[in-house]
């Protein structure tokens, strides 16, 4: 099941506003004058309002903060290697593509939009419940064509070169297969590795990117869920631009790769 933190978050900060407000315009006055006429003259604050007032300021400081600068994500999938790992907890921008509301999603600021090559957390389209990770590769108005495992934008192949044996010295948690190829791959201004597998076909393909829309792939391009499949992302889909990594922990292999640690993502 998944749990929308972003709404039980503005629940909880809404509800401790307002039982801090409520008690604060309509209660405290009368306990207080209670207490000076009471013979022990304590002041005693009911258990439901001390916890309000104690808890709203740091509930609404982490919405703030969740909301509208950085957010933390872990990564459940194998789909962005070698760019991200399996449990690599990383730092999103929230505000990179602009400000947006909790919940509704509504962009209030606009601050930016993707260029080619941003690391991107969106919505899924295919069920918004759910948060992916993937590549932009095109952007509004762009032809993008894969073929035999090559990208072409506008009629312009994305160089890759570089390439070399991706080994278990590249993966401290997970052992990779033995047919994966590690390469470079020169997309825009941002150099960066993508993984591809010798024995896996290529999801040969020609999109025309929508006005509004983005064409998303995973660096792990034999192994990724992307937009080859399902189409591409409404702007209003976006999460923020991925900028880095604060840990890697695998809890399902119970190991961790510190070097990971503080690493950018390009």
């Amino acid at each position: 099941m998944n749990i929308d933190f972003a709404f039980v978050l503005v629940v909880l900060t809404a509800l401790a506003g307002l039982i801090w407000l409520v008690d604060s315009l309509l209660f405290r006055q009368r306990r207080r004058d209670r207490a000076v006429q009471a013979a022990d003259g304590v002041y005693r604050e009911p258990v439901a309002v001390e916890y309000a007032r104690s808890l709203f300021p740091v509930l609404l400081i982490v919405l703030v903060f969740r909301s509208f600068l950085f957010e933390p994500f872990k990564i459940p999938s194998g789909s962005m290697i070698p760019t991200l790992l399996i449990g690599d907890f990383i730092v999103v921008n929230k505000y990179a593509y602009g400000l947006r509301l909790p919940v509704l999603n509504k962009k209030v600021v606009d601050l930016g939009l993707p260029e080619r090559g941003d690391v991107v957390v969106f919505r899924y389209p295919v069920d918004e419940s759910v948060n992916f990770i993937k590549r932009v590769i095109g952007l509004p108005g762009d032809t993008v064509t894969y073929r035999n495992k090559e990208v072409f934008v506008n009629g312009d192949k994305i160089e890759t070169f570089g390439k070399t044996d991706f080994t278990s010295r590249d993966l401290k948690c997970t052992t990779p297969s033995s047919d994966a190829r590690r390469a470079q791959e020169q997309l825009g201004t941002v150099q960066h590795d993508i993984l591809l597998h010798d024995t896996s076909r290529a999801r040969n393909g020609q999109w025309v990117v929508p006005e509004g829309h983005y064409f998303m792939m995973g660096d792990n391009r034999d192994r990724s869920n992307d937009s080859r499949g399902w189409g591409f992302v409404p702007e209003e889909n976006l999460v923020g631009r991925a900028v880095g990594i604060w840990l890697n922990l695998d809890f399902r292999k119970g190991c961790a790769d510190w070097s990971r640690v503080f690493n950018g993502i390009n």
